[in-house]
């Protein structure tokens, strides 16, 4: 969540940056000019003054003779300094383009252009309009004309051709500083972002986390409220409210079902007793004696398991470093009597392997699993245990060569009081396999179910082999 909101909350802060520096550099380079085109107007206006009382030759078509005017030498001195100090190109022409003075020596009007555009409009006693805007990437002149006004007649007009560099110079200046300025508030922003994301984001994290341990098994998990925003407090507040009841309706179940496993024994015992002190009044090998007796262990056995299953539920695993391959084949060797009675053969390949697991809780599942590979697989058949390592799990897996399950009675597998319809005369109470699978989660280990070909059912028991996070 973090991945998606941060970057648009960084396009955003940029997009509100550049709606700002955009207009700020443009006015930068806006004032730049504007004081360069200022300064000069003024250059123009004093020339236009010293120049206003030359003498004006006798023809606008004839060359301009020579004269001691001592106004037009300063005019000329003037011009000459000027395009010497700021490399500026100025110039005082007539109305017929003819130089009245004008610095270089060799510059005059030329035919078309900006110049010509600005020579010609100060003709009609108007000043040229502001020069186009000059940006750094540009090489444009700036320009700039007045006319020279005697008794309300243009009589000439002052042009001063500027060159740009240093004004780009500046411009690009104030660009950089605007530049670093903005990367500056970028990078305050983005800073800025991150804590309020992580600010915002913190009690979801927290909340994700305390949610999936739950989901594995570790109901005590809860969700800190101290910080993050009102509305997100509120959900954790009323999420650790939720998982108290939830974890108090689930106690009380495996109270309940404890409770009544245990309270049931005694009635049960009882009437067992009865039931046999019942059969000595009865002639020998009564069947409905014998079925009598044998449904009150079947239900003896179903009370145990629900009472194992309650106790599995609610017990920590005690985990350490154990050998799964030396805890394997020490069920493998005690239920070799058991399978070989039954014309089972039961085969170990339990290599040294070691993991983190509760080897009581390790043992009984394994003991599960075995019963049921040996009580379904038929004579003349074997069953494998094979001991092995995969990746970050050691994994023990049972392969028999029974009837096996189908897709169906597969995805049922481990759960409670659940027996294939075709299984139903086998001694059992269902629930062995769901005790396992209980006592293996609070450990961190798992147990599935697969086909094996050609026919059997393949379990494999997974124990991580690093220890679990608590």
């Amino acid at each position: 969540m973090r991945t998606r909101l941060l970057p648009l909350l960084i396009v955003l802060m940029a997009a509100v940056l550049l709606a700002l520096g955009v207009p700020l550099a443009v006015s930068v380079a806006g004032a730049e000019q504007q004081d360069v085109v200022v300064d000069r107007i003024d250059d123009t206006a004093r020339f236009a003054a010293l120049a206003q009382f030359v003498t004006v030759p006798a023809g606008d078509s004839g060359p301009v003779a020579t004269t001691n005017d001592e106004r037009r030498e300063t005019l000329i001195r003037e011009l000459v300094n000027y395009y010497d100090v700021y490399g500026i190109r100025a110039g005082v022409f007539y109305g017929s383009d003819t130089p009245m003075a004008h610095a270089p020596r060799d510059w005059y009007l030329p035919g078309k252009g900006e110049v010509r555009e600005a020579f010609e409009e100060a003709l009609l006693s108007r000043r040229s309009h502001d020069p186009q805007q000059v940006w750094p990437w540009q090489r444009n002149r700036l320009v700039v004309a007045s006319p020279v006004i005697r008794d309300g007649d243009v009589v000439a007009v002052v042009v001063t051709d500027s060159p740009t560099g240093a004004m780009r110079s500046r411009i690009l200046h104030g660009w950089l500083l605007i530049g670093a300025g903005e990367s500056a508030a970028m990078l305050l922003a983005i800073g800025a972002a991150l804590r309020l994301t992580g600010w915002v984001l913190r009690p979801v994290r927290v909340l994700d986390a305390t949610t999936h341990d739950i989901a594995t098994g570790r109901l005590k998990s809860r969700v800190a409220v101290a910080s993050g925003p009102p509305e997100l407090r509120r959900l954790a507040r009323s999420f650790n409210e939720m998982a108290d009841n939830v974890e108090d309706v689930l106690e009380q179940q495996r109270a309940f079902v404890a409770d009544a496993s245990h309270q049931l024994r005694n009635p049960l015992a009882a009437l067992l007793l009865r039931i046999e002190l019942l059969a000595y009044e009865l002639p020998e090998g009564n069947e409905e004696i014998a079925s009598v007796q044998n449904e009150g262990k079947r239900l003896a056995h179903v009370l145990d398991d629900l009472l194992d299953l309650a106790l599995a539920e609610h017990t920590e695993a005690d985990l350490r470093v154990t050998d799964i391959g030396a805890l394997a084949a020490e069920r493998v060797a005690a239920w070799a009597p058991t399978a070989e009675a039954k014309g089972v053969r039961l085969i170990g390949d339990c290599p040294p392997t070691t993991a983190w697991a509760d080897p009581v809780t390790l043992s009984s599942a394994l003991d599960a699993v075995i019963d049921n590979a040996v009580k379904f697989t038929p004579e003349g058949e074997s069953v494998e245990v094979t001991v092995a390592v995969d990746g970050e799990t050691s994994t023990v897996v049972v392969t028999d060569h029974g009837p096996g399950l189908t897709d169906e009675e597969l995805a049922r597998v481990g759960d409670r009081f659940w027996r294939s319809g075709r299984h139903q005369n086998i001694k059992g109470s269902g629930l062995g396999l769901s005790i396992s699978r209980a006592l293996l989660a609070a450990g961190g280990g798992t147990i599935s179910y697969d086909h094996h070909e050609p026919t059997g059912l393949e379990v494999t028991v997974s124990v991580p082999r690093s220890r679990p996070v608590a």
